[in-house]
């Protein structure tokens, strides 16, 4: 399909109004004959004829046509402005739709001011054509060719003589279409750019204030500006090139008129009345010569604008979900990557992925910085599609189940935290809807969040506003975490830090321990590490200090058939920089080992409470919270 028959599909719907909006307008153009004809026969029969009893049926008949003419002129008007608003909303709604069904892949190389762009300016140009340009085409052309007529009638020299200018305006009509759509092309694609900067810029302030940069930016933003004002302006030269042609033209026609209608008159050849009438026909060429330039813009601004739209609407996304994909209301959220391989911009992202979790069970990834974790999480939800191998959920293969289906059983709470301008709650119940404040509220207290939302203002009724702002990071997490736990998933993802993991699984009735040292090494480190006491605490996880002293190594234990033992600690620069180790134990006797030696230690340590945490030194819980902002470089 071309972009053009892609945009009539659109206008079919109302073509009624459109062929109402037509008649109307030929009946106009038809009208407009009528008074110039008059005007000569009052010249003729009234002024040189002496005949003025018939002046007053001649004012009442112009009067009467030009009382019509206007009321046809109002209606055909709304009834393209009807279609064109109608045209716009379809094809708003159906590009929206369709931007809604496009993957990641998609989003990857297109910028959201550029996507803004067709939705607003683009579909503007498409609207003012519909709405103004249709009609004025139809009628300029209608006019003129009536006008033409009506001076044959009266004299076929004089208007073989008009005539003249016709070839000159076709050709100047065909050079100046041939130039601007390239710089009208030009001219959409600079002013996306600029869209795009400035809504980058705007989402993203935070960061130039952060690092001071509103200068750099400035820098920029002239750039982009200075290439849209240029772009500008070759399309304005190519019109000011034009334009003036067709204002010659249109007077020279009337030149014509005056030189050779008069010497006509004088000749004897026409009457004065003649003269009149043709001259009340002059504008009817006039005014079409007059407004090719502008309209051969508009229809240039046109074409171009459908062609952009239809040129995102056209891309069809990579994955889709099947004609008839399986559908299981519920799942068990048995999850199995089977020699999973995805490569993309001939980069290999995972390579050969193979594992398996069963329902109920908790499993962490870790690695570094560009390793796969989210592309993994990504292939899980079908976000992209596997190079190779098969992501399995209970038993079939993503690609073969409802696209919807998977993703609705899936619970997601990822670090990049996006919110809506919405109320806490709004946010909260974005995946349930329908449910209850009390559900809302429950989903909160298992995140965390209750404590700090109901300190708001307006609790839950709080506007948070766009994309969050006005909360912390920690606290738009939070929401987050409360958002994907409502939905009750079958699979919940959790794209966050060991701090979010350990309080999630306390919450969820785990029992999780901590023994920390007593005693530090560090003061910096222990200061760092209690700084976390309350929020852990809070969520139902028992902190332990280990009194007699300091302890360094690293154990764990779980459900008596895990364990790891070494020095490893919980983070990445453990693995990748400071070649740090530890032995993991899965049913083997020593997990026992371990575990009545976490017993021993446990015995000698103190528990600590919230009080305890209210208690400490004002300037050491301070100086902890402080060292936050250092702690990726400790």
């Amino acid at each position: 399909m071309t972009p053009m028959k892609w945009f009539f599909s659109f206008l079919k719907k109302y073509r009624g109004l459109m062929i109402v909006g037509i008649l109307l307008t030929t009946a106009v153009s038809v009208l407009s004959v009528v008074n110039p004809y008059i005007s000569g026969q009052i010249v003729d029969q009234v002024i040189s004829g002496g005949k003025y009893d018939r002046l007053m049926p001649f004012i009442g008949c112009l009067i009467g046509v030009t009382i019509v003419m206007g009321v046809l002129r109002f209606l055909f008007q709304v009834a393209f402005e009807t279609a064109s608003q109608g045209v716009l909303y379809d094809m708003r709604d159906k590009v929206y739709r369709k931007l809604l069904e496009e993957d990641f892949a998609f989003y990857n190389k297109k910028r959201t001011g550029d996507l803004m762009s067709r939705q607003t300016g683009d579909m503007d140009a498409i609207r003012h054509f519909v709405a103004y340009v249709v009609y004025m085409v139809y009628q300029s052309v209608l006019m003129f060719v009536f006008a033409l007529l009506m001076i044959f009638t009266v004299n076929t020299k004089l208007a073989l003589a008009m005539l003249v200018v016709l070839p000159f305006t076709a050709f100047a009509t065909y050079r100046q279409t041939k130039e601007v759509r390239p710089a009208f092309k030009r001219n959409r694609d600079c002013f996306s750019s600029l869209n795009a900067f400035v809504q980058e810029n705007v989402s993203g302030n935070r960061v130039v204030k952060a690092f001071a940069k509103e200068d750099f930016e400035i820098e920029k933003f002239n750039k982009e500006n200075d290439k849209f004002r240029a772009a500008q302006i070759d399309a304005s030269k190519i019109w000011m090139k034009y334009v003036p042609i067709f204002e010659v033209l249109s007077y020279a026609l009337t030149i014509i008129l005056i030189l050779y209608g008069g010497y006509m008159v004088i000749q004897g050849e026409i009457t004065l009345g003649q003269l009149v009438t043709v001259n009340g026909y002059l504008w009817m060429l006039n005014n079409p010569l007059r407004q090719a330039g502008w309209l051969v813009n508009d229809i240039s601004n046109f074409t171009t604008s459908v062609e952009k739209i239809y040129a995102t609407y056209s891309e069809e996304p990579h994955v889709k979900t099947p004609v008839s994909g399986v559908v299981k209301k519920h799942l068990k959220g048995e999850i199995e990557f089977k020699n999973v391989s995805y490569r993309a911009d001939d980069e290999d992202i995972v390579m050969d992925v193979n594992f398996k979790v069963k329902p109920g069970q908790t499993v962490g990834i870790i690695g570094s910085t560009g390793a796969g974790k989210s592309t993994i999480m990504n292939l899980l939800c079908r976000f992209y599609d596997t190079t190779s191998g098969e992501v399995l959920v209970d038993g079939v293969n993503v690609r073969d189940m409802d696209l919807y289906n998977l993703r609705d059983n899936i619970g997601m709470a990822m670090q990049d935290v996006f919110l809506f301008s919405d109320t806490i709650e709004g946010n909260i119940a974005y995946g349930r809807p329908n449910c209850s404040f009390e559900e809302v509220k429950q989903a909160a207290i298992m995140a965390d969040a209750n404590h700090f939302i109901q300190a708001l203002p307006d609790g839950y009724d709080t506007i948070v506003g766009e994309r969050g702002v006005g909360l912390s990071g920690g606290q738009k997490q939070r929401i987050s975490l409360a958002r994907a736990l409502l939905k009750d998933p079958s699979i919940l993802i959790l794209d966050d830090t060991t701090l979010a993991a350990l309080k999630f699984a306390a919450k969820r009735g785990v029992e999780v321990i901590i023994i920390m040292p007593h005693i530090p090494d560090k003061l910096y480190a222990y200061l760092l590490a209690r700084s976390y006491y309350a929020e852990l605490l809070r969520a139902g996880v028992q902190i332990y200090e280990y009194t007699p002293g300091f302890i360094h190594a690293k154990m764990f234990t779980s459900d008596d058939e895990k364990a790891v033992v070494g020095t490893i600690n919980l983070d990445f620069r453990s693995l990748y920089l400071h070649f740090e180790c530890a032995s993991y134990f899965f049913r083997n006797a020593v997990v026992m080992d371990v575990e009545e030696d976490f017993q021993k230690t446990l015995a000698k340590s103190e528990r600590i409470t919230l009080e305890n945490c209210r208690k400490y030194p004002f300037i050491r819980r301070f100086a902890g919270k402080a060292l936050r902002i250092l702690a990726p470089l400790m």
